[in-house]
């Protein structure tokens, strides 16, 4: 056996270990006690593919080029210059800036693709015409996760699109940016297998490449905030979906496999989402839920006020606490303080647990991240379907920040925008707590009747700052 067939068994092999390493990791992921174990074992075959890649591309051959063909010396530059950057989002980035980071996550994995391809393209003049399909869509998709996903970014962080954006015919004009940028592949396509022209396959790479990246724009930036979680959750299965494509145009079978891995998983949490929502994929894409619609202005009620002295005395005399939390909770940074009212309310006597809503946050596990960070323990974080049929035995549900999550409009009010959402029935509960800093809406915009019912009480200001003195009421 000579040396280039040692080495393909060797990439072969290393390649299906760092496959393995992926599938299971991802596995590892589902569940919080095992999540860290998960994202170190996908770590370590990330570390196995790139030295595979290194070993088969032959790149032991750049070591006698001057510095600028070494590719070892950019190698490392681009690893460096990775870590530090990913070292200072980690150190600064809190819990409330989480959704937007992995929005600009999944618009760097669609660009890293859209690069890989457009390198290729420069690179690879052998290419075939089923490799040059495959090119072409990496392009697509990787455009539309990039811009979609720095919209995503902008509207999450406030920075950009703060007001509504409504554009006139969008689904037409978005269908035809989808033709055009067909179009774009099928010409380049046609230049490889010799129909057209080389230099018309050039003008074939540019039209997709700019009619993706402008829908992916145009898609994602009519679409509201209430759709922002299920939004983020698609643009991952974009950007493992480009990957897997990339993979394809290169012949690479791990990229092939990771980007199968990210983009099924993805497109599984997104209809999960929209199943939580009561919303189709097709309305979600189609339409401006998030952006147009608000809930009705039903009967105005005062909701009624109490003070953290007088909820205690309630909590202490409960057998059973459910805590519902949402982004309010993120935006005071209070899960560690519901740690500790929760171990006041067990020492007490209390069964404790939370209701979790897929939706609950502006991404997809938000409060689970939050809580385990907390060490909340993993056991009391129920879903809505195990946590609704006891909620009327319920002595106290505490809403932290929820809004659109609780809002009873979702069962009973045909006219509201919510209507047919799975919600969390807080307002079965004996007693409902609802933390707020103020009476403004959710994210949505849609008013909530919860807050004005006769068995819910405010307790108005921090979240945080609440919870803390609960805790110091049941020390005292």
């Amino acid at each position: 056996m000579n040396f280039e067939n040692i080495r393909t068994v060797c990439t072969t092999v290393l390649y299906m270990v760092s496959s393995v390493l992926f599938i299971r990791g991802i596995k590892l992921l589902g569940k919080a006690d095992t999540a860290r174990k998960g994202n170190l074992m996908s770590s370590v075959g990330m570390l196995i593919a790139v030295v595979t890649v290194l070993f088969e591309k032959q790149v032991t051959d750049t070591l006698t080029s001057g510095p600028m063909g070494n590719a070892y010396i950019w190698g490392v530059a681009a690893i460096a210059l990775g870590s530090i950057i990913g070292a200072i989002w980690a150190k600064k980035v809190e819990m409330t800036g989480m959704p937007q980071l992995v929005a600009l996550f999944n618009g760097f994995g669609g660009l890293s693709s859209l690069l890989v391809a457009l390198t290729q393209y420069m690179t690879d003049k052998s290419i075939n015409t089923f490799s040059a399909i495959a090119l072409g869509l990496t392009v697509a998709i990787g455009a539309i996760a990039f811009t979609g996903s720095v919209v995503a970014w902008g509207k999450l962080s406030g920075k950009m699109f703060k007001k509504n954006v409504t554009i006139p015919a969008k689904n037409a004009i978005n269908g035809l940016l989808a033709a055009v940028g067909l179009v774009g592949v099928v010409i380049y396509a046609l230049s490889i297998a010799e129909v057209l022209d080389a230099s018309v396959g050039t003008i074939g790479i540019i039209i997709v490449t700019a009619a993706y990246l402008i829908l992916g724009f145009t898609m994602v930036v009519a679409i509201g905030g209430g759709d922002m979680p299920v939004i983020i959750s698609l643009l991952n299965a974009f950007s493992g979906l480009a990957a897997a494509f990339a993979g394809l145009s290169i012949s690479n079978s791990v990229l092939v496999v990771s980007g199968c891995l990210v983009g099924t998983s993805g497109l599984i949490l997104t209809l999960i989402m929209c199943k939580a929502m009561n919303r189709t994929l097709y309305a979600l894409l189609f339409s401006s839920f998030g952006a147009t619609k608000k809930g009705a202005a039903g009967e105005q009620k005062e909701p009624k006020s109490m003070s953290v002295e007088d909820a205690y005395l309630i909590l202490e005399a409960a057998s059973s606490v459910v805590f519902i939390p949402g982004y309010g909770m993120a935006v005071a940074q209070a899960q560690h303080a519901v740690k500790e009212l929760c171990d006041k309310l067990e020492a007490n006597g209390a069964e404790v647990n939370f209701a979790i809503h897929p939706v609950a946050g502006r991404m997809p596990g938000h409060m689970n991240v939050l809580l385990a960070e907390a060490n909340v323990p993993y056991e009391q974080l129920k879903t809505a379907d195990e946590m609704n049929p006891q909620m009327s035995n319920t002595d106290v549900a505490i809403v932290i920040g929820a809004n659109d999550v609780v809002n009873p409009s979702a069962i009973n009010d045909e006219s509201s925008p919510l209507y047919g959402m799975p919600i969390i029935n807080a307002f079965e509960a004996r007693t409902v707590f609802v933390l707020k800093r103020g009476k403004g809406t959710g994210f949505s915009g849609v008013e909530n009747p919860l807050f004005t019912n006769d068995n819910t009480v405010m307790i108005y200001g921090d979240a945080k700052n609440t919870v803390a003195q609960l805790v110091s009421e049941f020390e005292e």
